[in-house]
Order: structure tokens, then sequence, then C-alpha cells
């Protein structure tokens, strides 16, 4: 028997499709392999930072000032990995809330296809990420115990615009403080590299991410709308305030309590996470995510 492989013809193609076909094509086009790509050979040179200083948590604050340029880049590279390691956890929930969005769906369609390779190159990125911690010499961070039992439920119960409007958050957040470490000389060249794969390859997820939203919230009714726009808030606040783990800064050689204490009240590290998110909150606030409740979540995460 021979099969086809010419394309579904274009007048049976939803404009989703259409989508998910440009993303098929451009990653075909522009896709990496981080195990090839990267420099994993070279040992770590400890003259560099793991992430753009103005990026750390403590940048600014009076315990800045006091550290050696040492002690700063042992903190910056340890901050990196716990960001990695957070972006793994996340990666693993996105990958199953993709996984039970497409199940039993036809798997001729582009959009399907599209969602599993965005899946793939999610797997490929949390090897990536794994492998980059440990070459920044940095233990295997873990969101608190509550974010990773909350992670659990909304992995299991989040879906249409709640699952993917979360997975927009998270790599949006990740997308701009990423394109200022891959661009940054003081930042160590194989963590430019990661930075610099996973720009790429992500910018055509948060595209398919704000397409379903639309599409997801254009089914969505009044309640429905209300209640995921709080879900998605509080599931933003879980993600940004689990990036960077405290352990970090003893790990780092810093007094632990006094580095959390300032880092909470580090105005720089705040603004920049204001200024980040942008983009994401004039998206949210377009179609109608922007709700009061939503806002008081945003608001405590520094996201606005």
């Amino acid at each position: 028997m021979a099969f086809s492989t010419s394309r579904p013809d274009a007048r049976s193609r939803t404009p989703e499709d259409g989508i998910a076909r440009r993303l098929l094509d451009s990653s075909a086009q522009l896709s990496y392999d981080p195990l090839t790509e990267v420099d994993w050979e070279t040992p770590l040179d400890k003259d560099f930072h793991g992430a753009s200083p103005e990026w750390s948590t403590l940048y600014g604050t009076e315990y800045w000032k006091e550290l050696t340029e040492a002690q700063r880049k042992e903190l910056t590279r340890q901050e990196a990995a716990s960001v990695a390691s957070t972006g793994i956890w996340f990666e693993m929930i996105l990958q199953q809330m993709v996984l039970r969005d497409i199940y039993a769906k036809d798997p001729t369609d582009d959009t399907f296809q599209w969602a599993l390779t965005e899946i793939a190159d999610e797997c490929r990125h949390s090897i990536m990420f794994a492998r980059g911690a440990k070459k920044l010499q940095a233990p295997a961070y873990r969101p608190h115990r509550v974010a990773v039992e909350l992670g659990r439920v909304f992995k299991t119960l989040a879906f249409g615009e709640a699952a993917y409007a979360a997975i927009l958050v998270a790599e949006e957040v990740l997308d701009v403080m990423q394109r200022d470490w891959m661009r940054d000389e003081r930042v160590v060249p194989f963590v430019r590299t990661i930075n610099n794969i996973h720009v790429v390859e992500e910018s055509r997820h948060m595209k398919f991410a704000r397409d379903e939203t639309r599409k997801h919230l254009a089914r969505a009714g009044r309640v429905r709308r209300r209640v995921h726009s709080l879900l998605i808030a509080v599931a933003a606040y879980v993600i940004v305030t689990s990036m960077v783990n405290r352990k970090v800064y003893a790990n780092a050689g810093l007094d632990e309590a006094r580095a959390v204490r300032e880092a909470k009240a580090n105005e720089h590290h705040k603004s920049m996470m204001r200024s980040s998110c942008s983009g994401l909150m004039e998206f949210l606030a377009s179609v109608g995510l922007l709700t009061r409740p939503a806002l008081f979540f945003y608001k405590r995460a520094h996201l606005i």
C-alpha cells in the first residue's frame, strides 16, 4: 500500500494548523542538539559569572557591595543553576499538560505534530539544563515541597487557557533574562550557548502558547475566564518565587539569613522582574486575564 506524503488540502486546514505548520517548518530549519552544540568538555572557568550580575537577587544591595568579585561570580553561578533547575521542574509540568491536551486528537494534524515537536524540544532542554547546572558545580536545587505539590495538582487539573497561559508566563520570564545572559561576555561561554539555544527554540513555544491561549479563551465563559485568570496568576507566583532557591547563598559561602533578607527587599531586582514581564502583562490584559484577584498575585511576585 502506498501512502501519500502530500500535505492536507489548504481548504481543510484551520488557522491553528497554519500556525503549527509555520512552527514545524521553522523548527526543521533552525533547531539545535545541545549534546553537540554546547562545550561540555572544557573545565569550568571560575573567572566568569553564571549570569549577568545585574540579574543577581543581591545586585545593588549592601551585601553585594561587600562581596569580592570571586564571591559575586560564585553567587551568579549558583543562581543560574537554580534557575535551570526550576526550568526543568516546570518543563516537566509543561510536557504533561501538552500531552494531556493532545491526547486522542488527530495525529495527522499539524497542531498535533507541533505539540510533539515542542515536547521533544523540552526534553532536550531539560537534559541541557541538568548538565549545565552540574558543570556549574551546583547541587540539585528543587522548589519548596509546597511548590512541588502545587505543581503536581496544577499539571493534573489545568486545561485550556490555564495550561497554555501558565506555560507562557514561565517561558516569557526566562526569555528576557536569558537574552541578557547570552549577550553578556562576562557570562561563562557554555552558559551563553545554553541560553542562546533556549531563546531561539522557546520563541516558537511562546508563539504557540499565545495562540492556544487565545483559541481556548474564545470558547470560555465569564466564570471560567475569571477562575482561570486567578489560577494562572497563582501559578505565576509559585514559578517566579521558586526560581532562586535560598540555599544558593549558603552554597556560595554567604550568610543565608542575611542574604535572604536583603534579596527580599531588593528594589533593583523587583524592577528587573517587572521590566521583563511588561510584554507578558500587556498580552494577559489584552485577552482579559488581568482581573483584580489575579493582579494581587502578580504584584506580590513583582511582575507588575
